[in-house]
């Protein structure tokens, strides 16, 4: 059977008869859902066991599954007497059509990261047409609930780091919830505000009103406490918006009345807690020693303050952001039909951010609409970007239009609270990656559902095509559960392997025997994760640096070959290699890291350096002090080179480059008087003398 239009909008999600099948087919998928939505945000790891947004990640795709499952369940097992209708819409081309060219740079781009951005865009693509069924069986307030309850748990963990100093989750930076950075959480948070504010304004009980009315003033009291920039000025944006959409769809189809003092004492309890919140000072070091205010109103006065502050844009993270901008710009420009595929920024960002940077400045660009750009192209990344606001800007006319002409249906006002809510995502999606995190990416596929949820062309699908596709889309999220244990395991095994490696730093004294018993196992563990995930460039680095600091060479130069298989554009992880080799005898290794490092910069310090280094262990020493003393001659000054220039003078006799890089020491680095005294003194004393005189 061809698919059909829905015959009209929903009017209503309260339960009628016709709804009611619907209503009972949905209720377990909308339960996984709202639990899912709720214990998401609120769910952490203490300690360092697994990253915050791994487990996350997780969950949501585990409750997606779950809810699939329970949809399939009544798709194949349909009541006698009763027809399964399911419902599709254009907005799920969003996710799909990511997700497809996800899988298409697996052939051409990097194909882990690929693969990676094609599994999450599955998740949120099953999320949407989830969340879709759900809606229209009636069930937008348990969502809406879960929504909320998520919130107010993880600003709960926010108060608790704020005011009581609790540290039983990593920080990045502090207070972040169980975020890991509290820009993820105030974003996150930001984007929760609407449907909370709806959630108050169906409540029809004075007493819930006012406990609804508190847990809002400790959502924004959290959002206070983070200071996050990005975030306070979308609240700031998007606060008056909500008001005006909850005081113009006060007459909604089903929705309570208020009256002036309903109004006024549900107000005041909101104001007067947000005050007394935000007034109440911190006692957390952590806090206290970022140096931005005593209380969570201080705080958010000084960081928003901080945009106006010339050095933000010079030295601060303003300045950062810009710079990944830029280069996000001219990735953009060197790749602008096709991108550098699905993922695959990171990959290639190090190539765009000037000569100077020699490691990724983030592993995001910071900017969403920028990130899809520079990795799908202009024809893909730019229609989806241009077809998603111009729906969401079609919308928002639409429900404008429709409140002049008639009673607004409860589907209608929840419509343009998502819209609110997208709002928010919107404007932090400018200075961050919300749509890579799970919570705020969830909460863009709900909000995006609502929305297909009030519009009228929504299609029925036929009980064959669905089943088809609801099998393929499950058997699809339990590969994404399998994958998502296999990460666990993965960086499990890596952060393991770097908590072996610090303890062994704590203690440089340990007996002999127990030093070699904790680096084999650390190098097992760092082999097991690298095995499972060998593309964890974060994580895999760290271990690098630890097994370098505590002396294992080996170890340290086998994780670096493998982030450089991984990354193969970052110049720092070529540099290590040639020292790491160098270090191990391994010439010929070191060699060829040193030519993939050249190509990356060919005319750095570092490189410079290193080739004059190489040139020396194989023998080279004359073809290196001519090349030494051509540097000078043409104005390069380089501290490395000059020491370098000196020891070979000293080792060749070669007095005139002795002299020429001694008198440069001395001209340029005049601090060091005692160190070039002994360097003088070294010096045959035939060629004191000329070494002595000034230039």
């Amino acid at each position: 059977m061809p698919a059909v239009p829905a015959s009209n909008a929903p009017e209503s999600t309260a339960i009628s008869a016709a709804t009611a099948p619907a209503h009972r087919k949905t209720r377990g998928a909308a339960w996984a859902l709202a639990l899912t939505l709720g214990l998401m945000p609120v769910l952490g790891v203490p300690g360092e066991w697994v990253l915050q947004d791994t487990l996350k990640s997780a969950l949501l795709a585990l409750g997606v599954v779950c809810a699939l499952a329970l949809l399939l369940t009544q798709a194949l097992r349909p009541p006698r007497g009763e027809s399964t209708e399911w419902y599709f819409h254009g907005l799920l081309a969003f996710p799909a059509v990511l997700c497809l060219y996800a899988l298409g740079s697996v052939a051409w781009s990097h194909s882990y990261l690929a693969g990676a951005e094609a599994a999450r865009w599955c998740v949120l693509g099953a999320l949407l047409w989830t969340c879709l069924q759900v809606l229209r069986g009636g069930h937008a307030m348990l969502l809406v609930w879960g929504i909320h309850a998520g919130a107010v748990g993880a600003s709960a963990w926010c108060a608790a780091q704020f005011w009581g100093d609790l540290s039983w989750f990593p920080q990045f930076a502090a207070p972040a919830s169980v975020f890991v950075n509290r820009n993820f959480f105030a974003e996150y948070l930001v984007c929760t505000l609407p449907f909370s504010a709806y959630a108050l304004m169906q409540l029809r009980s004075p007493k819930s009103r006012s406990l609804m009315a508190l847990s809002l003033a400790w959502n924004l009291a959290a959002l206070l406490m983070t200071g996050t920039r990005s975030a306070l000025i979308a609240t700031t944006i998007m606060v008056p918006v909500t008001l005006f959409v909850l005081w113009r769809y006060r007459q909604a189809a089903d929705s309570p009345s208020w009256s002036r003092r309903d109004l006024g004492l549900t107000g005041s309890v909101l104001l007067l807690g947000l005050a007394g919140l935000a007034l109440i000072p911190s006692n957390s070091p952590t806090i206290l020693a970022q140096g931005y205010g005593l209380t969570p109103l201080e705080r958010s006065v000084y960081r928003a303050g901080s945009v106006a502050r010339p050095e933000e844009y010079t030295e601060g993270s303003f300045s950062i952001r810009a710079l990944m901008w830029r280069a996000s710009i001219r990735m953009l420009m060197d790749h602008p039909w096709a991108g550098v595929g699905a993922g695959a920024w990171e990959a290639h960002i190090p190539r765009y951010q000037g000569a100077n940077n020699s490691v990724e400045t983030d592993f995001y660009a910071h900017n969403e609409p920028l990130q899809l750009l520079a990795e799908c192209g202009l024809p893909v990344g730019g229609s989806l970007l241009a077809g998603l606001l111009g729906y969401l800007l079609f919308s928002t006319q639409t429900r404008w239009q429709r409140l002049a002409s008639r009673r607004p249906s409860e589907a209608e006002a929840l419509c343009a609270i998502a819209l609110c809510s997208l709002l928010g995502l919107l404007l932090v999606s400018n200075a961050g990656f919300p749509w890579r995190l799970a919570s705020t990416g969830a909460l863009l596929m709900v909000g995006l559902a609502v929305l297909a949820h009030a519009d009228p062309r929504a299609y029925l699908a036929s009980a064959g095509t669905l089943r088809a596709g609801l099998v393929a889309t499950g058997l699809a999220g339990l590969v994404i559960v399998v994958v998502s244990g296999l990460a666990f395991r993965a960086e499990f095994a890596i952060i393991r392997s770097i908590q072996t490696l610090n303890l062994i730093l704590k203690n440089p004294n340990m007996p002999p025997a127990e030093w070699q018993r904790l680096q084999t196992e650390a190098w097992d563990w760092l082999k097991r994760g690298v095995q499972i995930h060998p593309h964890y460039r974060k994580l895999t680095a760290q271990a690098a640096d630890g097994f370098a600091a505590t002396g294992n060479l080996q170890a340290a130069l086998w994780a670096q070959d493998s982030m450089a298989v991984s990354r193969p554009y970052i110049p720092d992880v070529r540099a290590n290699q040639v020292l790491l080799n160098v270090a191990l005898n391994r010439n010929g290794p070191a060699a060829e890291a040193f030519a993939a490092l050249a190509a990356l910069q060919p005319d750095t310090p570092r490189t410079r350096a290193l080739d004059i280094l190489l040139m020396r262990r194989a023998g080279q020493t004359a073809g290196a002090a001519q090349k030494l003393s051509n540097y000078f001659t043409d104005g390069v000054l380089q501290y490395d080179l000059i020491q370098m220039a000196i020891a070979i003078g000293l080792e060749t006799h070669d007095a005139a480059l002795t002299t020429q890089a001694y008198r440069l020491w001395v001209r340029h680095w005049p601090q060091e008087r005692q160190a070039q005294a002994a360097s003088l003194a070294a010096a045959p004393a035939a060629w004191r003398g000329a070494m002595s005189q000034p230039d």
